[in-house]
């Protein structure tokens, strides 16, 4: 009978470590790539600076002319607009580098 408890033990524990180790992959494949990608994002955002050339996620190219922190937006100059956008629509930035 003790024989019967301890290998039933076993299994439960081994089932228990096979959950645990499928979470753990999960994370490692799903959940901290996302993270990475959202803290390199946001970096990109909060280092938008005036003159930089900026495109938005709808696919729109302009130059920033002024940067409103109080409503987290920026205001692009297009070739024939100006149009205000928040940071969190831009896609991607190049930097403009003046010496």
């Amino acid at each position: 009978m003790q024989e019967f408890f301890q290998g039933q033990i076993g299994q439960t524990v081994m089932q228990l470590m096979m959950f645990v180790g499928f979470f753990g992959l999960m994370y490692l494949v799903m959940i901290r790539p996302q993270q990475k990608r959202k803290k390199q994002e946001d970096e990109l955002r909060r280092s938008i600076a005036i003159g930089d050339e900026v495109i938005t996620i709808g696919g729109i190219i302009g130059r920033v002319v002024s940067i409103k922190d109080d409503t987290d937006s920026i205001v692009i100059e297009t070739a024939s607009d100006k149009i205000k956008v928040k940071k969190w629509a831009i896609a991607s930035c190049n930097k403009n580098e003046q010496k």
